[in-house]
């Protein structure tokens, strides 16, 4: 049997989601019920099928990867003919011949629990699985939407209102320090489930804009701050903008260029048992934008007794 990840056409480090929607493409596109009669579509399904069977399930997707089990899903050095293993078509009719396998497994045990091969079939064809004498508990299905926020509202949260699929609009909470390309899960406001199963989530993916003078590094937040020649040469207090609002630095005399000083607790607040980050500030001496007469003659009269680029010797 060929490799399952090539038969559903996935890499291996293809989501749960990916490897879902790949199999239904599949499916549809060889199910036997729309290829009556037509050996090979059959063959290619059972192919599906079984590729499925292990990538559809956590568990044994790890054996598979891990090794244990090879892609006919049994134990690696496993001999059907000395085991008694039945061969045959899982599909209805006769032998498969050698290599083509039967699958023995009932749908509350396929991957996904009920909502695996039995839910998918379902969706596929329209309604309920031909053969299937009543409809499963399954849950619904898994809605996709995308949101771009601040970084102000990436920091402390938000709520901000979303389109979903089926063209309902609802609120969504943005949770407190959420990451560019994080992937929350909003639960039970997906679409609804089938057979008294529960409602889908919603997977929302979140993009977090720049701004213009922060940035973050894992909850601490960096930034440059500006300050005059005269507040880094005799030290004082500065304003500082902050998350939270603005706060008074003590800017150390002689500071220079490059001296960086921290502001504890103002970085990404807490969220999910982690501490609130720091904010760690980076001094610029800043000359004025228009020419200043003073500073003019104060820098022309003052003999320099150091040199700025010696290290770089």
């Amino acid at each position: 049997m060929k490799d399952p990840y090539e038969i559903l056409g996935v890499s291996k480090t293809a989501s749960e989601a990916d490897i879902k929607k790949a199999f239904r493409t599949l499916a549809k596109k060889h199910h036997p019920d729309k290829h009556a009669g037509d050996a090979a579509a059959q063959k290619r399904f059972q192919e599906i099928s079984g590729a499925y069977d292990i990538l559809g399930d956590k568990d044994k997707r790890a054996q598979f990867d891990a090794g244990a089990i090879g892609p006919d899903g049994n134990p690696r050095g496993f001999d059907p003919r000395q085991s008694g293993f039945r061969q045959g078509n899982p599909f209805g009719g006769g032998s498969g011949g050698p290599g083509a396998r039967e699958f023995h497994f009932s749908f509350d045990d396929a991957p996904g629990g009920a909502a695996g091969f039995e839910d998918i079939f379902a969706d596929l064809m329209g309604g309920a699985r031909r053969g299937a004498k009543s409809a499963r508990a399954a849950k619904g299905e898994d809605f996709s939407a995308a949101v771009t926020v601040s970084f102000d509202e990436a920091a402390n949260g938000g709520t901000r209102r979303v389109v979903l699929q089926n063209g309902e609009q609802i609120d969504v909470k943005i949770p407190v320090g959420v990451r560019d390309g994080q992937v929350v899960r909003v639960k039970g406001r997906g679409g609804a489930g089938r057979g008294g199963g529960p409602s889908g989530d919603i997977l929302l993916s979140v993009s977090v804009a720049s701004h213009p003078y922060l940035t973050r590094d894992g909850n601490d937040i960096r930034m440059d701050l500006p300050v005059t020649l005269q507040e880094a040469v005799l030290g004082g207090k500065v304003p500082v903008p902050t998350l939270t609002g603005t706060v008074s630095l003590s800017v150390p005399a002689n500071s220079n260029t490059g001296s960086v000083l921290r502001l504890k607790g103002k970085g990404i607040p807490a969220h999910n048992g982690e501490p609130a980050g720091d904010l760690y500030v980076r001094l610029v001496i800043s000359l004025p934008d228009q020419p200043d007469e003073s500073l003019r003659n104060f820098a022309q009269g003052w003999p320099a007794q150091y040199d700025p680029r010696a290290k770089m010797r």
